[in-house]
């Protein structure tokens, strides 16, 4: 096996050097198949193989006059090889070199990236349980509803990395496909047997049919699981972000020791980490619609995809990693005021335990109606600063006689909370599933 990385960050995948690297995997790997046939002599491969070499320089240099890049790729290999360089690239067509070896550095890139999605996973369940009593005010709508707590927000998100994971999973096995079946497809030049066996010593699948090129509905695939798992990445950084502003303050991003937030005003401690997630989110998703773009190309082949997947491929991938190691970087850091999400939760004197109160009312014999109004006409007051909601409904005469003088119950957001042990416990399976991979 030829190594094609020297670094084990995935930038490296898409090097030229690597690149390169990938297209002479490709080339001896049919050339092995090939002598496996008995199509040509093993031990010209076997010096083929040992001598057959490039540089990225040269390379550039010949395209530069040929202006084709697999046949200055192809030039150089023979320059170093002498007379056995006749097997190589014997019934090809470029794209069955360009797409199989993709392949190979797409699945590498997906393998990188699928390692880090499931540390992060494995990070949320681990907050999850942490935090399974920390208790919180829910919001709907920006507006605060019922209580909950943080554990549960983030098992929210640890239970949709998993999906994540089951999308690159399938992702990876729909990209790591090769052919070598020639300019249309036909297996004009080539064994259909070369394809099977080269591609199974790649670890590739074979198309079971194709053009001159892999179907990009493929590489459409990858790009969408990039971009939805960029979407669960962007959904943590906006919430820590919302609970980061000045009136929230609820959480807020690591913000290390010399770390300045404005040039003008000294008092700023902004979330740039979670708004460049954001931002780069956006980018996955431009690509996505990239890659739908590139699926219907001319009758058996054009171009038109070639230039935008060598931006888009690459860019995709690496930012996807970056966004997963960056959010655990978040995550690891992330300060919780505890207290301030108490605060928040008894805002305007516990308006957020309405409906418990509205069910307790209505368990009184009351009608729903009647209920709801008495209900509402305390939250706005209180809303409007006339007082703390359990305070205006202790003054009602009629709630006072329906539920007692002590509303304490109705006001304990441990009722709320009751159920979430069944959640938890779902929680502690799936960390269980993520250790033992």
């Amino acid at each position: 096996m030829i190594e094609r990385y020297t670094l084990p960050e995935i930038g490296s995948v898409w090097t030229e050097e690597s690149k390169y690297r990938a297209w002479l995997e490709v080339e001896l790997a049919v050339c092995r198949a090939r002598a496996e046939l008995g199509e040509i002599p093993k031990e010209e491969v076997d010096e083929l193989a040992e001598k057959a070499d490039f540089t990225v320089e040269r390379i550039h240099e010949i395209e530069e006059e040929t202006n084709h890049d697999v046949i200055a790729f192809v030039s150089n290999v023979a320059e170093n090889a002498g007379d056995v360089a006749r097997h190589f690239h014997f019934g090809l067509t470029s794209s069955d070199v360009l797409d199989t070896a993709g392949a190979l550095q797409l699945r590498d890139a997906l393998d990188l990236i699928h390692g880090e999605a499931e540390g992060l996973a494995l990070l949320l369940t681990e907050m999850a349980l942490q935090h399974r009593d920390t208790v919180m005010v829910g919001r709907t709508h920006g507006v605060h509803a019922e209580p909950t707590t943080l554990g549960h927000k983030i098992a929210v998100w640890a239970f949709e990395m998993e999906r994540n994971l089951e999308r690159l999973a399938h992702a990876r096995e729909v990209a790591a496909v090769g052919k070598i079946s020639g300019a249309v497809g036909t297996y004009a030049n080539v064994d259909p047997k070369v394809e099977t066996i080269a591609c199974q010593e790649l670890g590739l699948s074979s198309a079971p049919a194709s053009t001159q090129v892999v179907q990009r509905d493929r590489h459409a695939e990858v790009l969408a699981a990039l971009a939805i798992l960029g979407s669960t990445v962007e959904k943590i950084a906006v919430e820590i972000r919302g609970a980061q502003r000045t009136e929230v303050r609820e959480l807020a991003e690591p913000f290390g020791r010399g770390q300045k937030g404005s040039s003008a005003m000294p008092h700023k401690r902004n979330p740039i980490l979670a708004e460049r997630l954001s931002g780069m989110a956006r980018i996955l998703r431009a690509n996505a619609a990239v890659g739908f773009e590139n699926n219907a190309l001319w009758q058996e082949r054009d171009i038109s995809h070639s230039s935008a997947e060598r931006v888009v491929l690459p860019d995709s991938t690496i930012l996807a990693f970056y966004m997963l190691r960056t959010t655990k970087r978040i995550l690891r850091g992330l300060q919780v005021d505890k207290e301030r999400m108490l605060e928040n939760l008894n805002g305007g004197g516990g308006i957020v335990f309405s409906g418990r109160v509205l069910l307790a009312l209505v368990e009184s014999g009351m009608g729903r109606d009647d209920a709801y109004a008495v209900v509402q006409s305390a939250a706005m007051r209180a809303w409007e600063g006339e007082g703390g909601f359990r305070e205006l409904l202790e003054r009602e005469e009629e709630v006072r006689g329906r539920l007692g003088e002590d509303l304490d119950d109705l006001f304990d957001p441990g009722y709320a909370l009751r159920n979430l042990g069944v959640v938890f416990g779902r929680v502690e399976e799936l960390r269980g599933r993520l250790r033992d991979v």
